[in-house]
């Protein structure tokens, strides 16, 4: 008697347990994985103003080159 007992017991706080761990979602390490997912999208957002930044002052420079050049000639 004392092993069906015992064993109902087992069964039942095993099947509580499960059911516990679908109930409740674990967002262990979501801040970490969220703050890595914005460090990634600033670098790219930074990465693409460097590259417009180097087009930008490459016109800038070629135009102020030739406007000095014909102030000169």
């Amino acid at each position: 008697m004392r092993d069906r007992v015992l064993r109902g017991y087992v069964a039942a706080e095993a099947a509580r347990i499960a059911l516990w761990d679908r109930l409740v979602k674990d967002e262990t390490g979501e801040g970490v994985i969220s703050a890595a997912i914005a460090v990634l999208i600033m670098s790219f957002l930074g990465a693409l103003m460097w590259v417009g930044f180097r087009a930008i002052w490459g016109d800038a420079e070629a135009n102020t080159k030739a406007q000095v050049g014909q102030i000169g000639s």
